[in-house]
């Protein structure tokens, strides 16, 4: 089974969570952001030669905190998992990062500690959502300049098919505004007086973001147990974007660098057609729920 454990600094408003995958777990990734921060992407690629990877890594502390995935190595090493090669086992392990630097204390990131002590807590039952792990730090809404945007988190949210089910997992610190299905806005760029500033006029989106360059990204992992290989776990993390973008608005924009993983455990058969969809509204739902958890912190106002 896959685990998820979280290591969560509520005093510096910064943190990690890891993923913990099964045996043989099939692997890929799409980024369509443009200003990613991450850690052997590369060979999650289809064509690469690994397949398989041991767990993956989303953390705050934007390019710092990328020094924590040590420390899911050295778990791994010490329970003798990774890819094996003549001369020892060698734990594959991705990871990636989202800006937390301007909420908290910017000088403290995520450490190989702290995500040592996250894949110690890691558990196939944990469905934590809000501010917790790498999602502590999250914040949408900066369109309109830091001062105006909103507390988001982790969301995750889980459909079944038959014996097949898919399981998103998001961390959601994004430009722009969240909606829901209806496309209302959930959390985003507000006023002083606490109204959305793009539900009378959508047009205020259309100006340069009153942000900096790589201060935001989102990052989902698309985990499921249909029986899919690595081209196919590229395509579902491709056109799972959908589901951000369906969620998410402006997405995808010069200042995000956002991720979407997928991971499979090979256990069920389903039509693959059937299952990007699925995941795709899986990535969707678990960008609600990320900022529908979230409480208020460190000055900014939360959906709670």
């Amino acid at each position: 089974m896959f685990k998820i454990g979280h290591y969560t600094d509520k005093k510096n408003i910064t943190g990690c969570t890891v993923i913990l995958t099964p045996e043989n777990t099939i692997g890929s990734c799409y980024i369509a952001g443009s200003s990613p921060g991450t850690r052997e992407i590369a060979l999650l690629a289809p064509e690469r030669k690994i397949n398989s990877i041991n767990a993956v890594l989303l953390t705050g502390g934007s390019a710092f905190g990328l020094n924590a995935a040590q420390g899911v190595v050295k778990f791994l090493e010490e329970k003798k998992i990774g890819y094996f090669t003549n001369y020892g086992l060698v734990p594959i392990v991705s990871a990636a990062v989202i800006y937390d630097l301007n909420i908290g204390n910017s000088k403290i990131r995520p450490s190989s500690e702290n995500a040592y002590a996250a894949c110690q807590a890691a558990s196939s039952e944990n469905n934590e959502q809000g501010n917790i792990g790498a999602g502590i730090g999250a914040t949408v809404g900066k369109w309109s300049g830091i001062e105006n945007a909103m507390k988001s988190g982790l969301g995750i949210a889980e459909l079944n098919s038959k014996s097949v089910w898919v399981k998103a997992i998001s961390v959601v610190n994004a430009v722009g505004d969240v909606i829901d299905e209806k496309g209302k806005i959930i959390a985003g760029a507000r006023t002083k007086d606490n109204k959305f500033i793009a539900a009378e006029n959508r047009k205020t989106r259309f100006q340069p973001p009153d942000i900096g360059f790589s201060e935001n990204t989102v990052l989902s992992v698309i985990l499921t147990n249909a029986k899919i290989d690595k081209l196919q776990a590229y395509i579902i993390s491709k056109k799972a974007f959908n589901g951000l973008a369906r969620a998410i608005i402006p997405a995808n924009t010069n200042y995000d660098g956002d991720i979407i993983f997928t991971f499979s455990n090979q256990q069920s058969e389903l039509l693959f057609d059937i299952l990007v969809e699925m995941a795709t509204e899986a990535v969707r739902l678990s960008i609600i729920n990320a900022v529908k958890h979230s409480s208020s912190l460190g000055g900014f106002h939360g959906y709670k």
